[in-house]
This record gives structure tokens, C-alpha cells and sequence, in this order.
């Protein structure tokens, strides 16, 4: 079988129709994905082993492990979704990041079903949603390419994980303003992920583009909903 070549032609030089089309493409895969992830963390959290499961994966230094695991797993299935000749990779790829971070979001959502406030998934999902909407008007109104953000982020991360890791090693709480920065930090990242599909992707790298937007967004969900989880317990 002869392997399929995609054109590599970026969005910001191809005509208005196939950006408009690769634009479409790019946010069904991600409400795909979305609602992909939704059916399995369901399942999950309301499975008979996830009790367990999540006793599992939070003591002692086996979080660290699930993280290192999950790590590796997303490098694989970016590289995977950014394959240039082959589409059933690309959606390999997309499906495999979609269920790792459903089991890294298993223990939050866990807690926060059957343990925390009612309501606060949703009104974390809502927010999720305002902002995303709010911040994807924003790029595609100015249309302005915001990809200088890159090694921003990329040096926000690396802090970032510095502190989470070290909270894991140390036994200390990160508490409510680490979760009130990571917020603005998920937000510059789909920031940052929406200028890319306006100015960086090939027209056919949609795959690609909707998995790191749906990073991004999954990103901001989870420290808005710990934020929320956190001002909660202190009602």
C-alpha cells in the first residue's frame, strides 16, 4: 500500500477556503475529543474499581510515577498526532492522549464528585468554556500571532513542575495560589494553542492543532475546578 503524503502548506499562506476548512476540522476533532473525554472519565469515576484505583495512584510516590508515565505518554501521542504521512497515526495518537488524561484527571474528579461541593464540575466546565470562547474571539478577531509565547510557556512549565514535584517530595500543599497562576498559565496556553492554529499548523495537521488545543483547555479545567474545590472547603 502506498503511505499518503500531506501537503505542507501553512494556514496563514493557503486561501480563505482551506483555512476556513482546516479551522472547522481542527475545533470537531476537539469537541470529538472532548466528548470522548467526558465518556471516559464517567465510566471511570463511577466504576467499581476506582476507589481503588485512586487510593492507588495518589499515595505515597505513586503519583509521581503516574505523571512520569503520563509525560512519556504525551510526548507519544503528540508525535503521533504531528505524523505527516499517516492519518490513522494521527488519530492514534489523539485517542491515546484523550484516555491518559482522563486517568490523570481520575483522582480530581473523584474528589470532587463524591466528596466536594455539588455542582463545582459543571460550574468548572461552564468557566472552562466562558474562557475558552472568550480568549479564541479574542485571536481570531486581532488575528494577532501570539507564538513568541512559546518559550514563555515552555519556561512556566518547567517552574511549574518544579513546584509540583518538589510539593510531591516534600509533603507540602501547593494551596490556592498556585492553582490561581496555573489558571493564567492554562489561559495563555490556549492562548497560545488558538494563535498557532491561525498562523503555524500545515492545513493538515488539524489533528495536531486539536490535540494541543484540547491539552490546553483540559489544562484549565483542572485548576479552575481545584480553585473552586479549594474556596469551597473553606466555606
Amino acid at each position: 500500500m502506498k503511505e499518503q503524503v500531506y501537503d505542507l502548506q501553512s494556514v496563514a499562506n493557503s486561501p480563505a477556503s482551506e483555512r476556513a476548512a482546516f479551522i472547522r476540522r481542527t475545533y470537531a476533532h476537539l469537541a470529538v475529543a472532548l466528548l470522548g473525554f467526558i465518556a471516559v472519565e464517567y465510566y471511570l469515576v463511577h466504576s467499581s474499581f476506582a476507589a481503588s484505583l485512586v487510593s492507588s495512584m495518589i499515595g505515597g510516590m505513586s503519583w509521581l510515577i503516574v505523571l512520569g508515565l503520563f509525560m512519556g505518554v504525551s510526548y507519544l501521542a503528540n508525535k503521533l498526532a504531528a505524523s505527516q504521512t499517516s492519518q490513522q497515526m494521527q488519530y492514534l495518537g489523539l485517542g491515546l492522549f484523550v484516555v491518559a488524561e482522563a486517568i490523570v484527571f481520575l483522582p480530581l474528579l473523584y474528589i470532587a464528585t463524591f466528596y466536594a461541593g455539588e455542582g463545582l464540575i459543571a460550574t468548572a466546565g461552564l468557566m472552562t468554556l466562558l474562557l475558552v470562547g472568550g480568549i479564541t474571539a479574542t485571536v481570531f478577531i486581532t488575528k494577532k500571532d501570539f507564538s513568541f509565547m512559546g518559550s514563555v510557556l515552555s519556561m512556566g512549565g518547567f517552574v511549574a513542575l518544579g513546584f509540583i514535584l518538589c510539593s510531591m517530595i516534600f509533603g507540602f500543599s501547593l494551596g490556592l495560589v498556585f492553582s490561581s497562576v496555573m489558571v493564567l498559565f492554562a489561559g495563555g496556553s490556549v492562548l497560545y494553542s488558538t494563535s498557532n492554529i491561525l498562523h503555524r499548523y500545515n492545513t493538515d495537521q488539524h489533528v495536531a492543532a486539536s490535540l494541543s488545543l484540547f491539552a490546553s483547555v483540559a489544562l484549565l479545567f483542572f485548576y479552575i475546578l481545584q480553585v473552586l474545590m479549594s474556596l469551597s472547603s473553606r466555606d
